[in-house]
């Protein structure tokens, strides 16, 4: 089914069985990098029901078991070369408390904790002394969760790494009731609701059009540091790393050096990167990430197994092993978070690297696959979307600075989506609320030929065609500031009757100007290939009896000749070679232009085109809109749409 696929799309690359470490396999991603040699598997399981998420964990499985001789240590990563890999000192205020999300009981954590921490000489951290605690989802020592000896590992994996980069702090383990969104969100929240302000979450899925609903449900925490995996699949949008709330962690390759520092660095392969299909462009975001909306990573930790870190796991384990994924590198920068100091009570710390980027470590080598906007998967100078802004050189990168608004700071009124047509005029008055007036306005990533006023009217005579991801910021007399992003479509002319019409025609820019069922715009990492670029429109596929609807409304100029085009991919689990059980109706305004079903199924995209000179001087909706029954999926996938005019 259509959801399953979604929320499986960056993790069924890893299901159960070895993985080669650094081979990025998400569904439906551009392209995966070369493998190397090191076998690895998930510790999660993978198959995971919609609405669930799996972690990010990886087990080397091509070492023996370790018996450690006595005052050997073993094998993989310890706390001094990670302190020392990432310029800090052994430190952290027992008042700071770090909490590991997680799903499922690990029944051996405090056990395993104290094996580990006793073995590289750290202070005993228990639940006598105070240092540890365990509570099931609502904050309760009983009754916990049915023991799982997968997230166990990922359990031990978390524990072990916030004890090696911040030994003086406590730590908390809240272990949701299940692997739901909703579960493993009202964790987060038991974690603040308990006094964290450092909350790491070593888990994700695919994006699903819920992630603005569950970013204001369990990720809105003003004045704490909340970190998630990128995940380990390459090039591919993962949630909650995607949420506008958290620091999105990528994943790096870490090896000891000649040189300087020591160490070197580079993007592992495996480590998740992406452009989010729902989640607005954070305004700390202040980077070029060639995408309009919320892109992954922040910032990076070691992810690669092959330069894995060593970790205690005994329920579902045999002691020591070597661990790698994402789910290493978001506890490690929550525990540099908890080193940096106690943010700001009104703060959001993801921004606080986008302000001190010189303090961190820039990874500029290796990639995780290729993408048509070569930095979502190439590392190089600045930001990347494997490694973010880089890696931690001591804690000045996360601490308090460059925030967002405070409260009392006004707020822009989102104006949606524009387009408009090259030589043709516009002007659009933009609105705030909050804060104190008078406004002052800025903008940036206007189309060429327009600008903004002080008073926030944009206006001009746009000059060049394409897609503009544009940001209005105003700042109020307290010198307080807001700002929205929205998209701006700008259409060729060359005459009354030529050029092409619709906005956003391929999906490229998110959803506006259509309007569109919650999740039907989407990226390829969802389970279905574009026909290019990187987003589609994907209406059904869910084999549950659903409704889908994707809309724009268009004028279409007196006197031109008018084709519609698309191009249709469907795919469909249903045998019967004569029912229609699913339908996608196409219509220009109450005009139906045509209808398909789950027989009319294609292995690959075909184009449709359709005459509309007869709506010539009109304004109308083309509209596509698709009605499945309760039995089998039928995917309706649309792509590269186009109103041209001759």
């Amino acid at each position: 089914m259509r959801s399953t696929q979604r929320w499986l799309a960056a993790v069924t690359g890893l299901a159960a069985l070895a993985l080669t470490a650094g081979s990025a396999v998400a569904t439906a991603a551009p392209a995966a990098p070369a493998a190397t040699s090191t076998a690895a598997t998930n510790v999660c399981d993978q198959a995971v029901k919609p609405g669930y998420a799996a972690c990010f964990a990886l087990r080397r499985t091509d070492l023996a078991q370790q018996h450690l001789a006595p005052n050997a240590l073993p094998s993989g990563l310890g706390p001094t070369d990670l302190r020392s890999a990432y310029n800090l000192t052994a430190s952290g205020s027992s008042s700071a408390t770090v909490a590991i999300v997680d799903a499922q009981d690990d029944p051996n954590a405090e056990s395993d904790l104290a094996s580990y921490r006793s073995t590289y000489g750290l202070p005993a951290c228990t639940t006598a002394n105070g240092c540890f605690r365990k509570v099931n989802q609502n904050g309760q020592a009983s009754p916990l969760p049915t023991a799982d000896s997968g997230w166990a590992g990922e359990i031990s994996l978390d524990l072990d790494m916030v004890s090696a980069i911040c030994p003086g702090c406590h730590i908390l383990l809240v272990e949701a009731s299940s692997a739901s969104m909703d579960a493993l969100g009202t964790s987060v929240n038991t974690a603040v609701s308990m006094g964290a302000k450092y909350v790491s979450n070593s888990y994700g899925g695919s994006e699903d059009g819920t992630e603005n609903t569950s970013d204001s449900s369990y990720f809105n925490h003003a004045g704490v540091a909340i970190t998630a995996s990128t995940g380990d699949s390459g090039y591919g949008i993962s949630y909650p790393a995607s949420s506008a709330y958290v620091t999105a962690v990528g994943g790096t390759s870490l090896s000891r050096a000649s040189n300087a520092r020591g160490w070197s660095e580079s993007a592992w392969s495996g480590a998740g990167s992406g452009c989010s299909s729902s989640v607005a462009k954070p305004s700390f975001q202040n980077v070029t990430t060639s995408c309009a909306n919320r892109a992954n990573a922040d910032v990076s930790a070691v992810a690669d197994p092959q330069t894995g870190v060593a970790v205690y796991q005994t329920y579902g384990g045999s002691g020591w092993a070597v661990y790698g994924g994402t789910s290493a590198s978001s506890p490690i920068i929550a525990s540099v978070y908890a080193l940096a100091g106690t943010p700001g009570s009104a703060d959001r710390p993801a921004a606080y690297p986008y302000s001190h980027a010189t303090n961190l470590y820039d990874v500029t080598t290796g990639s995780n696959g290729s993408c048509s906007a070569t930095v979502q998967c190439t590392a190089g100078t600045g930001w990347d979307g494997p490694t973010g802004l880089g890696t931690p050189n001591g804690t000045a990168a996360f601490t308090a600075g460059g925030t967002p608004p405070p409260p009392g700071s006004p707020s822009v009124t989102n104006p949606g989506g524009q387009t408009g047509t090259v030589g043709t005029a516009v002007s659009l008055q933009l609105a705030a609320t909050g804060g104190t007036s008078p406004y002052t306005w800025t903008a940036s990533g206007l189309p060429a030929g327009l600008s903004i006023s002080s008073g926030g009217l944009v206006s001009g005579t746009p000059g060049t065609a394409g897609s503009y991801s544009v940001t209005a910021t105003v700042t109020d007399s307290a010198g307080k500031t807001g700002s929205a992003t929205f998209g701006w479509t700008i259409n060729p002319t060359g005459g009354g009757c030529s050029g092409q019409r619709l906005g956003n025609p391929g999906f490229e820019s998110g959803t506006s100007p259509w309007t569109a069922s919650s999740g039907v715009v989407s990226d390829s990492s969802s389970g279905e290939a574009a026909h290019s670029g990187t987003y589609l429109a994907w209406l059904n596929g869910y084999g549950t009896a659903h409704t889908d609807s994707l809309s724009q409304s268009v004028s279409i100029p007196a006197g031109c000749h008018t084709t519609l085009s698309f191009w249709l991919h469907i795919d469909t689990a249903e045998t019967s070679s004569s029912t229609a059980y699913d339908k996608l109706t196409v219509k220009a305004g109450s005009t139906t232009l045509a209808s398909y079903s789950n027989l009319d199924k294609n292995s690959g995209y075909a184009q449709k085109s359709f005459d509309l000179s007869a709506l010539a001087g009109q304004t109308v909706s083309v509209s596509f809109s698709g009605v499945e029954d309760s039995s089998l999926q039928t995917s309706f996938v649309i792509d590269d749409t186009a109103l041209t005019l001759s």
